[in-house]
């Protein structure tokens, strides 16, 4: 028997807010969808956009995680496996979906910023007299 593998990288940023729920047991479950852009050139030379909508579920710590830290907007790195579970509606029609169980979320740069924050950082305060050694007793 040959060895499988099922692993996914994904970076992209967040479409929603999570959606964090607890099963039964008490176990956190979040979903949120990510966007991950690609840029191409199509056979005229100019370039081209497309976005893929990747549904992610977490579970336990993550889960909680996820929901506590993430927002719209938030890039994120996710690593995890593809699951594609089949079903039947009411209506009797086959369905698919497709989701990406995440073993890992890494949050990447800081929370999207909101259109009344000021788009520059302030400065940095510069210290007190009394915050800085004398000149002399600095080992450098």
């Amino acid at each position: 028997m040959s060895a499988s593998l099922n692993k996914v990288i994904l970076i992209g940023n967040l479409t929603a807010d999570p959606e964090l729920k607890y099963t039964p047991s008490g176990t956190a479950r979040t979903r949120f969808a990510i966007a991950v852009n690609r840029q191409y050139k199509d056979a005229s030379g100019q370039l081209q956009e497309e976005v893929t909508f990747v549904p992610i579920v977490a579970w336990g710590q993550q889960a909680e995680n996820c929901a506590n830290y993430l927002s719209k907007g938030r890039s994120v790195a996710v690593e995890g496996r593809l699951r594609i579970d089949s079903f039947e509606n009411a209506e009797g029609e086959k369905k698919k979906v497709v989701e990406v169980v995440a073993q890992s979320v890494q949050f990447l740069g800081g929370a999207p910023r909101s259109a009344s924050e000021p788009a520059t950082v302030p400065p940095p305060e510069e210290p007190s007299t009394k915050d800085v050694q004398n000149e002399e007793e600095v080992p450098f």
